[in-house]
């Protein structure tokens, strides 16, 4: 190599002309200003067509583009074609819908490639673990409770049952492995669990047959004498009860769980306690709805999410694990060349410890931001407002549809989930579901709304999850009438 090597070949990916990269930034600043501000105005979704996704076939450019070319293409070709679960009349399935403040977050976290879990004495750490007190004060945990911000729930519950995993084995685990324990470890849920806990438990070594899912009640709550059924006879037969995994709020209909009740068992039957809190979980800040989720606090461990009833851009969730000295246990391992905890400038001795020590990531963006930036920006009682106000909506439209004599509600609403469906009488139970389904379509289809279908006691149901702080009545009003009126055109 040549000591003197021409300084001129020497290439960066910084703009070369910084003032036309200034001008596109500050327009695409203002065109995300419009795009959010007049969200009303436009469908709820729409599909990208051929010639669009014909767009992204084909190889990797070889030399560069225009900035501003690849701007309008994001224009043409990616903006108009997005699900759609910032639009307020986006309910389907259980999604948030973003922030103003929060989308200046993410820029800012980006500018600075901001990395968050390792390197403990800088300031992104300090607004995580912040971020996480925050948490742990509004869902009512006591002091030293650890956590930890992640990409979703399903990371939460990974986290959660990892811990409960290594602290009720009663052995090392991490040393010795699975395969040295002389028993089953078994774990329990209800029929109405999410998916996301049957992929932990597989990707934790328990085994899909380990997971008991346990019958629920009429209330689609787990059924308690049954649970303490399963749990003597998986003792009976040599297993052992590891953790029975409550729900504050299912995604099917928001269902919680009688979570005192599964908080005694585990205190009797000495199991974790961990609770899958994805969005159910921030009724706890709702001045009339708190009561709903009363013995959450008694968990082991918590997951939920702020990108769905805390309303932040995709993705930050957290986990919440009651004893910090089992998180740490699970997941600390230092080699050296990310020794820490000698400290400097007079923190000698000092140990801080990193925060990628509490789960399976060590690279981390900083995702926290986006949540310390909204929340001082809103305050917690105007978040306490919001859900409350979804709650309410949603009760709202339980009423218009039981003033509707074409609609019928699946069941009553319990938090801030609404199931029901189109009826005709005399109508088979097979073409109400077929019904039901186009109409879930055509609203798609047509920009109207977004629902989701979801299958209640054999039967298909209109779902609408309320968890977005820009819907408002009349909205509710209007998917009413097209639902009646789709479903009179369609039989």
């Amino acid at each position: 190599m040549k000591k003197n090597a021409d300084k001129s070949r020497e290439e960066t990916l910084d703009p070369e002309d910084w003032e036309a990269m200034r001008a596109l930034g500050h327009r695409m600043v203002d065109d995300t200003m419009d795009y959010i501000r007049t969200i009303r105005d436009r469908p709820v979704w729409q599909h990208a067509p051929p010639e669009v996704k014909a767009r992204f076939e084909g190889p990797p450019p070889a030399g560069p583009e225009c900035p501003d070319e690849v701007y309008r293409e994001y224009i043409r070709s990616i903006l108009p074609y997005q699900v759609g679960n910032s639009h307020p009349r986006f309910w389907g399935w259980v999604a948030g819908c973003g922030t103003v403040m929060g989308t200046y977050a993410e820029m800012l976290a980006a500018s600075t490639d901001a990395v968050s879990g390792s390197f403990a004495y800088m300031s992104n750490n300090y607004v995580e673990m912040q971020v996480v007190d925050w948490c742990r004060t509004l869902l009512g945990f006591p002091l030293g409770t650890s956590g930890l911000i992640t990409s979703g729930c399903s990371s939460s519950t990974l986290i959660g049952l990892a811990v409960a995993r290594n602290t009720m084995a009663g052995y090392d685990l991490r040393a010795e492995g699975m395969h040295v324990s002389g028993k089953q470890m078994t774990l329990y849920c209800s029929d109405e669990a999410h998916s996301s806990v049957q992929k932990a438990v597989e990707l934790l070594g328990f085994g899909n047959n380990a997971l008991r899912r346990v019958p629920v009640n009429d209330s689609l709550q787990i059924d308690i004498p049954a649970l303490r059924e399963m749990i003597a006879a998986d003792r009976a037969r040599g297993c052992h009860p590891v953790c029975i995994i409550g729900a504050a709020g299912t995604t099917n209909t928001g269902a919680i769980d009688d979570l005192n009740a599964l908080a005694d068992i585990c205190a009797e039957e000495r199991c974790w306690f961990h609770v899958d809190g994805a969005f159910g979980a921030w009724a706890a800040i709702a001045p009339e709805y708190r009561h709903l989720v009363s013995g959450m606090e008694r968990a082991d461990s918590l997951a939920f999410d702020l990108h769905k009833w805390m309303y932040l851009a995709y993705p930050i969730a957290c986990v919440l694990v009651r004893d910090a000295a089992h998180h740490r246990n699970a997941f600390s391992l230092t080699p050296t060349y990310l020794a820490h905890g000698e400290g400097d400038r007079g923190l000698t001795g000092v140990d801080v410890p990193w925060l990628s020590d509490y789960g399976f990531e060590l690279s981390r963006g900083f995702l926290a931001l986006k949540a310390w930036m909204t929340i001082k920006e809103q305050g917690t009682e105007k978040y306490g407002r919001l859900i409350q106000q979804n709650i309410d909506q949603a009760h709202y439209l339980e009423n218009l549809v039981q003033e509707a004599p074409q609609l019928e509600l699946a069941l009553p609403v319990s938090l801030n989930i609404v199931n029901f469906r189109y009826m005709r009488p005399g109508l088979a139970e097979a073409r109400l579901d077929d019904i039901n389904k186009q109409i879930e379509t055509e609203l798609q289809e047509q920009g109207i709304a977004v629902p989701s279908i979801v299958s209640i006691h054999g039967r298909k149901y209109l779902h609408v999850a309320v968890t977005n702080h820009r819907s408002r009545r009349e909205d509710f009003e209007l998917l009413v009438r097209e639902v009646i009126r789709i479903g009179n055109k369609l039989v």
